[in-house]
């Protein structure tokens, strides 16, 4: 199991679609995982340190757990079956409850606690980007920093 640290979130053309880049913390291997746009949008505004007015649902999730005596001690993505990740929240006494990697990340976040991924999930969908791509890691990273909230705003099209 290896922790992983959040890159960012990167819009895949033409569909639009949103990726949650992770990397491992002491590896080379990067882990992209496709997300829908309201996750995307809760990863980034955390990111960027955006305090809605009002809780968004992770938030509320937030809030739910220590409002209910829990602790979140970490997010595990657990699995990778037909191209879909699967993740557990893992409270205090080893409760376990199954979630999307989306949402498991966005709640990681706003909670401070870390992300893990499997052995074999890092296996099968890792991307090891050799130093001659460190060029694309770099400009994605400047991507990053130019994304607004906005950008992930679904349209009547």
């Amino acid at each position: 199991m290896s922790e992983m640290r959040v890159i960012g979130i990167r819009v895949e053309q033409p569909q639009n679609q949103p990726v949650l880049l992770l990397r491992e913390a002491d590896g080379d291997r990067y882990l992209p995982i496709w997300i829908g746009q309201t996750e995307a949008t809760a990863i980034v505004l955390e990111q960027q340190g955006v305090e809605p007015a009002r809780p968004l649902t992770h938030d509320l999730i937030k809030n739910l757990i220590t409002a209910l005596g829990r602790t979140l001690k970490e997010v595990r993505i657990v699995d990778l079956q037909e191209g879909t990740f699967y993740a557990d929240l893992v409270f205090d006494q080893d409760l376990r409850v199954s979630a999307r990697p989306s949402d498991s990340v966005a709640i990681a976040l706003r909670a401070g606690v870390p992300i893990y991924a499997e052995e074999p999930v890092l296996a099968e969908a890792g991307l090891v980007m050799p130093d001659e791509r460190e060029d694309e890691v770099e400009k994605f990273k400047e991507f990053l920093e130019s994304v607004s909230p906005d950008d992930f705003k679904a349209t009547d099209g």
